[in-house]
């Protein structure tokens, strides 16, 4: 019964790294369509979100059951409802991607307005971030966890630097409102990606260290 229920958990956790593979993927294809100007590819983006809807539906399915039928305890019950925050918080993820997917396909269609230096670079700060965040829930990390808060300052540094930018070029050119603005959302999206990441650092430091260290960030909102 003890070995069903820890193969239980670990096919708990391939599912969010499955999840987290799918969402990381989605924010660099919405990304990708960004700054190769690809409509095509932006629609994709946007109409692959269900498959993330429906990871996260069965993942709390998962972790319903579990809590049900098995009744865990101390750690073994905080790991399955902190799976359940987990592809919350990706599945958001997920949503922010198509979110810039849409904004992608809206700027192919109109002339570049700079180049694409800032956004990108946020971008695989957020990749990153996703990435190694679900490796400390999943191998039990938390140190790789506090390195992903820490990134999310750079983040947030690169979107504040970006949005007074594109306000001097709006301010400059009032031709260039509509791209600017699209540019603008398209950083926040990244800025909220890397919030959602932080979220779940957060969660793994207090999973494997006891400690809850939300709010402590004096730069967040």
């Amino acid at each position: 019964m003890e070995l069903h229920f820890d193969q239980e958990l670990a096919q708990l956790k391939e599912r969010l790294l499955l999840m987290s593979s799918l969402t990381e993927q989605s924010v660099a294809q919405a990304l990708k369509a960004l700054v190769q100007r690809d409509a095509a590819l932006a629609k994709k983006v946007d109409a692959d979100d269900d498959a993330l809807d429906r990871l996260q539906v069965e993942i709390d399915e998962r972790c319903i059951r579990l809590l049900a039928l098995r009744q865990p305890l101390a750690r073994d019950l905080r790991l399955i409802t902190m799976a359940m925050k987990i592809s919350t918080d990706l599945e958001r993820i997920g949503d922010q991607a198509s979110g810039i997917a849409r904004r992608a396909s809206e700027l192919s269609a109109e002339p570049e307005l700079k180049p694409l230096v800032d956004i990108p670079r946020m971008g695989e700060i957020c990749q990153r971030m996703i990435r190694d965040v679900l490796d400390a829930f999943v191998y039990a990390k938390p140190e790789l966890a506090r390195q992903v808060i820490q990134r999310d300052e750079d983040v947030d540094q690169l979107n504040k630097q970006l949005q007074r930018e594109l306000t001097s070029f709006m301010i400059e050119d009032p031709g260039t409102i509509t791209r600017a603005l699209l540019l603008m959302r398209i950083a926040r999206n990244l800025e909220r990606i890397g919030d959602h990441a932080t979220n779940i650092a957060e969660e793994v430091v207090y999973l494997y260290e006891a400690r809850d260290i939300r709010h402590q960030h004096a730069d967040r909102p």
